[in-house]
């Protein structure tokens, strides 16, 4: 079992900036992947970005690109998520997710973290 653990969410002003963490119990042998979701009141579950602890290769929802930057820290089993330019339409609850691919749906994701508040007010 993985367990992920997610920090660094808060509420910020349009235009600002935050940086969430996604810290991993231990390196599985099947986790190839690690990816932020992101969920707000009333809707689905969507893609944010993700990354390939072995490439590095990294993928981004559009609504996203530009602003978002998804990195890692191998040693320390952990994912950052830098967020800047942030707007209303970013608040939601996000979420660590790890799994055995680069996947852009939620559902192949093996593991999951409890979320992380991130609101951005106007």
């Amino acid at each position: 079992q993985v367990q992920l653990v997610e920090s660094g969410g808060g509420l910020v002003q349009a235009g600002g900036s935050l940086r969430l963490s996604c810290a991993a119990s231990r390196r599985a042998s099947s986790i190839y992947a690690m990816a932020w979701f992101r969920q707000a009141a009333g809707k689905e579950r969507e893609f944010v970005a993700t990354v390939s602890w072995t490439s590095g290769n990294t993928y981004y929802a559009e609504s996203v690109k530009g602003r978002f930057t998804i990195s890692k820290d191998n040693a320390k089993n952990t994912v950052f998520l830098q967020m800047n330019s942030l707007k209303p339409e970013d608040t939601a609850l996000y979420y660590c997710a790890a799994g055995g691919y680069t996947w852009r749906i939620p559902s192949p994701y093996d593991y999951w973290g409890q979320g992380t508040q991130v609101t951005v007010s106007s």
